[in-house]
This record gives structure tokens, sequence and C-alpha cells, in this order.
């Protein structure tokens, strides 16, 4: 399996934008999170939230690629298991769908950083104090972080958690990720 600095080296070798990198590694740390609580491999759940998007420089002008293209560049590198999650975290534009807890807590894992994020820039004192409670809120709102699939987060049901749980564990993961 891929280590952690060659997956890091790997993913930065496309050139992501800043805001894709960052987005790669809360992806990342929601992920290992969400491993501990579930009991599976933090490390495995880690590289695969890293590098779900491993593919977006490449295919954003091919949403209907996107993730396919990613899983097939790591069938040597991950697990069948962390390319199947990558594969099925873009459903919707590729008709790999999710079937797996690890497919699902991907789906909601890597969505809900953007719910998060721009949560915490509109508040004064950011990630501090943000709670399960104001990202719910948030979330009955269409307009705020309107790019957000709201569906995508409510599967963390389908990986073994509850709504505010799987929120708190977000949270807690993201604050401390900086570029």
């Amino acid at each position: 399996m891929l280590q952690r600095d060659a997956a890091l080296e790997m993913l930065k070798s496309f050139d992501p934008e800043p805001h894709m990198l960052l987005h790669a590694l809360q992806s990342e740390a929601v992920m290992r999170a969400l491993a501990l609580r579930l009991g599976q491999d933090p490390e495995l759940w880690g590289l695969t939230g890293l590098l779900h998007d491993l593919d977006f420089p490449q295919t954003k002008d091919h949403p209907e690629q996107h993730a396919s293209v990613a899983a097939d560049m790591l069938t040597d590198k991950l697990p069948p298991e962390a390319c199947a999650a990558i594969r099925a975290h873009n459903s919707e534009m590729n008709g790999s769908n999710p079937s797996s807890p690890f497919d699902f807590a991907l789906r909601a894992g890597e969505t809900v950083t953007g719910m998060i994020q721009a949560a915490a820039l509109m508040r004064p004192t950011g990630f501090e104090g943000l709670e399960p409670k104001s990202i719910k809120k948030k979330m009955k709102d269409k307009a705020f972080a309107r790019a957000v699939r709201r569906e995508n987060i409510l599967e963390c049901e389908k990986a073994g958690l509850g709504l505010d749980e799987f929120l708190a564990i977000a949270i807690t993961a993201i604050a401390p990720v900086k570029l």
C-alpha cells in the first residue's frame, strides 16, 4: 500500500488548486477520525480521503470520468475497497453506486468538509465553538454552500453514525488542518 508521504507527493504532482489541496487534507483528517470511531484502518481510510479527488485537475471538465480515472490510477497502490470507495464518491456522475460503509463514509466525509469550511469562514471565531447544531441549521439553508450535496452528508447513517456524532467528529478533525 502507498505510504502517506508518497501519496501526498503524488497528489501534489497533479498541481491541484490550493482549495482542492485543502479539501484533500480535510477529507483525509475526517476519514482517519471516522475510521478510528468505526474500528477501521485509519491509514487506509485516511489515504483514501487524501486521494479521492486525485484526478480532479484532469477530469474537472468531464465529471462523468471523475473518480473512475483516480481509482484506475490507484489500483496497484491501494486495496480494491479503497478504489471502490473513491469511484463511488462520484456515483451521481459515473454510475458506481456506493454499497459499503467505507463508500458511504467517504461520500459523507468528503462532502461535509465544504459545509464545515464554509460555516467556519462565516464566523468571527472560525472553527472555535463551531457545533453540530450550527452545521445542521446551515444544511437547511439551501442558499448556503449551495454546491454541497446535503444528501451525501446524510449518508453518514449508512456508514454507521448518526448525524450529530458524525458532524462532531468531522468538525474536530477538520479544525486543525491548514495548508
